[in-house]
């Protein structure tokens, strides 16, 4: 009977946990959290340019369907 060996699985840290911990290291709290809101802010000036564009594409197809019909 062979002893039961203990493995323990750790995850391998992503490269973003790694940039995470070092910024936490070298920025002070005010800059980290105003990093933050820049980056959040991006985020959300890309999610609505995305959805202009979807809001263009339905005006130009309704557009065309309206001057077919006429």
């Amino acid at each position: 009977m062979q002893a039961a060996t203990h493995v323990r699985a750790t995850a391998i840290p992503s490269v973003t946990d790694a940039l995470k911990a070092v910024e936490s290291l070298l920025l002070a709290g005010g800059q980290r959290t105003a990093r933050r809101n820049a980056w959040t802010s991006v985020l959300e000036d890309r999610r609505r340019a995305k959805d202009r564009v979807e809001a263009q594409h339905v005006m130009e197809v309704v557009a065309g369907r309206a001057s077919r019909a006429t």
